[in-house]
Parts: C-alpha cells; structure tokens; sequence
C-alpha cells in the first residue's frame, strides 16, 4: 500500500457536493468579505462550543496574537507554555514582546499542570495550555492555579475544536480560546483561517475591531491600531458547509484511534495515547495519534520503505530545541526531562477520514514486523 500521511485532494472531494453550492453561492454574489457566510459559520462554532461570541481571523497564528494583545500582554509580561506545541504559541507572544517560559509535557503529552506553578514570577501575566493533538488538559486543575496568582488564561486550542475535558470545549476554559482552520485540521478550510473564542464582551469588541484595520463595524471609523486579518466569505463558506458533518467526522476519527489502539496496545515497546473513552473526563478528537516508539528512526525508515508516511511533530524540535529563537525564551533544561526524551521517540501515524480500515490494519502490521 501507498498511505500518504495527509491526502489533501480529499479535502474536497470528501464533500464536494455542499462545498461546490456553497462555493457558486458566493462567487455569484461577489461576496467576499465579511458577509453573511462568515456571520452564519461565526454563529455555529459559538453555538457548538457554548462560547458566547467566535470571531473569524486570517488564520491560527493571528487569532493568538489578537488574544494576546486584547487581553493586555505587552512587552516584558511572562506567558507560560509548555515546550511541546507548535511555534506559533510562542511566536504570538514574542511579538507583542512578552516572553515565552517554557514546562514539560505529562505522559499525554500535554501540558504538565504540575509544572506551571514553580515557572511563575512576578513578571507573570498569562498561561497558555496547548490542547494538543484533539485533547484537552486539566484546566479545572490549571484554573485553581491561575486564580491563585491572579493570572489569564489564554488557550491554544489549534487542534481541539470538539475536544471536550468534564465535557466543556476546548477553547472555552480560558479568557479566550485559538482554533486554527489549516486544511490539515479536523475542521480544515482550503488556505488558512482561524477564529478566537470568548465569553468577554470587551475581548470581543477589542478582537472585531482589531482584526479588520482597528475599525468599529458600527461605525466603520478606526478607534485602534489593528490590522488586517479577516477570515474571508470564500473559506468560511467552504468551512460551514464541512462543518455540516463535523459530528460524524469527529465519530471516524475516534474510531480509526479505537483502531490503532486495539491492534498496537499489546506491544511494549510502543506507548500509544489515551483511548476513546478510557477516561470520562476527556472526550478527544484525535487531531493527530502520536505514539511513541523505541528506535523511533528505523521505525519510521522501516514504514517508508513500505509506502507508509509519517511525520514528527514540529519538525522534530521542542521550542527549546530551536537554536535559532532559545535565547529569546526561558527554561531551565534540566526542567523539561519528559519533553526531551518524547522528541526521542514520537511519531505521528496517518489519522484522518481518507484513511480506511484496511490501511489502519497494514499499518500496524508493520509496526509489528519491526518491532
């Protein structure tokens, strides 16, 4: 078999009928910007989540700078966040420049609640959790910890729209949640987008202005600095017509992860992540089944040569492994000893709706032949 790791053609094929109406629809009305599709899919990511406003943006990345910078972060603020999530976590505070302070991951690879406490300072104004591959962290446990110390929480909530911890969404835990719409999501649009989450009137006013130039949209007159970062009528358009069946790909991908796990758990030299529905207070949606593995190289050479693709998550470095940004953050290494032996041994295999039974099943038959 050939099993690419993402086949991005299926991104349309998949629901070609809805996303070709919906495609004419507003290419025949020239409606492009922030018109009623944008306004509609806004209204059923806030109803979904249970966030009372959601606010589309140019894409992932902006929508936690926007986050950030309407939630007051500046210049010198310490932003906790764990060393195991994706550049842009701590490229949205450097920017506003705040600096990154980086913890370890727990065994799910998450944020270690347990960690955040000893990182905070006097210069500490946010936590950012990173809700990671589909799944949520303890944030009931993080919230104590941020009331204790007066602190914001912020969620990057790139990979869990769906993802629920003691069923409340991901994104919907914090001051402000990030959900990022690159087509490799579970939600994903055909370019980029994303949208922030929140139930505070004044974030969202601050955001909605921000995002379009720092105009008011009842009055159309700048009343801040902003910049130019709307979700456009043609992806949200694309987005809300997948969005129709988000239920029952959320169901799939829980299902291919069911997979994995019964034919790999029996294998100790393989660590795989939580199962659907082994722990009552999380529901996943498995963005992504990163496992860890001994000889994770020849592994994943040995899956190659067997047509099977596989990548590492954030090209196989930490932020604390990125030389060329390291003196920009803070972390002590020998605090960070479970994020340096996962980026020893992780491995992403191929989770998505593309993905049939029977590539699930030779997938792990050559796991097994290797190991």
């Amino acid at each position: 078999m050939e099993i690419p790791y993402f086949r991005y053609d299926f991104l349309y094929n998949e629901f070609k009928v809805d996303v070709d109406r919906a495609l004419q629809s507003v290419l025949n009305k020239g409606a492009f910007i922030m018109q009623d599709e944008l306004k509609d899919f806004e209204q059923a990511i806030a109803d979904f989540t249970g966030a009372k406003y959601a606010i589309g943006v140019g894409n992932g990345t902006d929508s936690l700078i926007l986050m950030l910078k309407a939630c007051g972060i500046g210049r010198g603020d310490e932003v906790i966040m764990a060393s195991h999530t994706f550049i842009a976590t701590a490229t949205a505070a450097s920017w506003l420049g705040a600096i990154p302070v980086l913890v370890d991951c727990g065994d799910d690879h998450l944020m270690d609640v347990s960690k955040v406490e000893a990182a905070i300072t006097q210069k500490t104004k946010a936590i950012i959790p990173t809700q990671l591959n589909g799944r949520t962290c303890e944030m009931d446990r993080l919230q104590t910890i941020a009331d204790k110390y007066h602190l914001v929480i912020l969620e990057d909530a790139a990979q869990a729209l769906g993802s629920k911890y003691l069923n409340r969404c991901a994104g919907t835990w914090g001051k402000t949640g990030s959900i990022s719409f690159y087509p490799a999501k579970v939600l994903g649009c055909f370019g980029d987008g994303g949208i922030v989450l929140t139930d505070d009137p004044a974030i969202y006013q601050a955001i909605v202005c921000m995002r379009d130039h720092g105009r008011d949209p009842k009055t159309n007159q700048v009343c801040m600095w902003g910049i130019n970062s709307r979700l456009d009528n043609v992806q949200a358009a694309v987005l809300l017509a997948k969005f129709k069946h988000y239920p029952q790909t959320m169901q799939r991908r829980r299902e291919i992860a069911q997979r994995y796990y019964n034919r790999l758990a029996s294998i100790p030299e393989v660590t795989l992540p939580p199962a659907p529905n082994v722990d009552a207070k999380h529901f996943d949606i498995y963005q992504n089944f990163e496992i860890e593995a001994e000889n994770r190289d020849a592994l994943r050479d040995f899956l190659r040569e067997r047509g099977i693709e596989t990548i590492i998550q954030w090209g196989g470095c930490a932020l604390h492994q990125i030389k060329a940004l390291v003196k920009d953050m803070h972390f002590d290494i020998s605090h960070l000893p479970r994020t340096e032996l996962l980026f020893k041994r992780c491995l992403i295999l191929p989770l998505n709706t593309s993905v049939t039974d029977d590539e699930v099943d030779y997938i792990c038959e050559t796991i097994s032949r290797f190991l």
